[in-house]
């Protein structure tokens, strides 16, 4: 058997036709199959959906409790029969809920990543190594340039900022889903215990977040309606980085603008977009993580997606690995 009569491309996303169902397609089919969170993985209107149950929670949350027609939670570890085909869940290392998709066939199995990071997140399930024939990878970093420090660094860059400029509100833009959450409970690990503030749009996932057990400490409304902006100097306001062209983030005193992603490696972005104190934190691997990834799974073949797809290409090539990008669209960077 073919890896490609397992699972190819659709314009709708990955199909694989013995199992009749899509991985993170990106329109509306039957059945739907779905690696974590994030608005460019996990679109409503599937009529159904199978994912662990965090990422359930979670789209219910994003998209409204009626997101799709019909839901099944699925365990990490545990496998299930789809027509033909045998079918696990993983942990990917991403966000909170974020798996890779295990699809099995007559011998072949074959590995949807979706997207994944290998560094340390407390937030989240630890990434696993998932043996392979076919190894499907993201490559949203996936140039020799992106090679991501230690967060903890970072966020030490953040607190010692907040330090020597105590008259100033800190913005910290970070995505809602994951990496909020991340910058957070990396603070209260340095053991930073003042509020932190956060805008009403990472409110709730930040609240299902603790109800999974995640501790992110004493969380306030970022909010000057009520008091005067000068009770926010020295606070860190972690918000949505979209949030920062708006009337709300003028409130603050004289506001000091940060923002965790890994872009933030290239310095002409972070200065484009007006960032004083650029954080390189990821949830997506950099380029050594996602070269030991495919030579961890013993994958003899590797598919890439959304990203730097031919760098990735060329060097599973030049390592002796069959390569082939598989250009899908209508993924973004979100969890960047």
């Amino acid at each position: 058997m073919r890896a490609s009569d397992l699972l190819h491309p659709r314009p709708e996303g990955l199909y694989c036709p013995p199992g009749d169902f899509y991985i993170d397609p990106v329109r509306p089919v039957e059945r739907a199959l779905i690696t974590h969170g994030h608005s460019d993985h996990a679109r409503p209107g599937h009529a159904k959906v199978l994912a662990t149950r965090e990422t359930l929670d979670i789209m219910a949350i994003r998209c409204g409790p009626d997101f799709a027609g019909a839901t099944q939670a699925m365990a990490l570890g545990d496998r299930i029969r789809l027509g033909d085909v045998t079918v696990s869940f993983h942990p990917a290392g991403h966000v909170l809920g974020s798996a890779q998709i295990l699809v099995e066939h007559n011998g072949m199995r074959i590995v949807a990543s979706g997207d994944y990071k290998r560094a340390t997140d407390p937030t989240c399930a630890a990434f696993e190594v998932v043996p392979c024939d076919v190894f499907i990878s993201e490559a949203t970093f996936a140039l020799p340039v992106f090679r991501h420090p230690d967060a903890a660094d970072e966020i030490g860059k953040l607190l010692k900022s907040a330090q020597q400029f105590p008259e100033r509100a800190h913005l910290v833009g970070a995505y809602a889903l994951g990496k909020a959450q991340r910058v957070m409970r990396l603070l209260r690990d340095q053991g930073y215990d003042r509020p932190i503030y956060i805008h009403g749009a990472i409110a709730r996932l930040s609240e299902y977040y603790e109800s999974q057990g995640i501790k992110l400490g004493n969380l306030q409304p970022a909010t000057v309606e009520d008091g005067d902006k000068r009770d926010f100097a020295g606070a860190i306001i972690v918000a949505p980085s979209s949030s920062f062209a708006d009337r709300w983030a003028r409130r603050f005193p004289d506001p000091l603008t940060s923002f965790a992603s890994g872009w933030m490696r290239i310095r002409q972005r972070a200065r484009q977009g007006g960032v004083e104190l650029p954080l390189i934190i990821s949830d997506h691997s950099d380029w050594d993580e996602l070269t030991a990834t495919i030579r961890d799974t013993g994958a003899g073949e590797v598919w890439v997606t959304h990203g730097r797809e031919e760098a990735l290409v060329r060097w599973c090539e030049l390592n002796g690995i069959s390569a082939r990008p598989l250009h899908l669209v209508g993924y973004e960077d979100e969890g960047d």
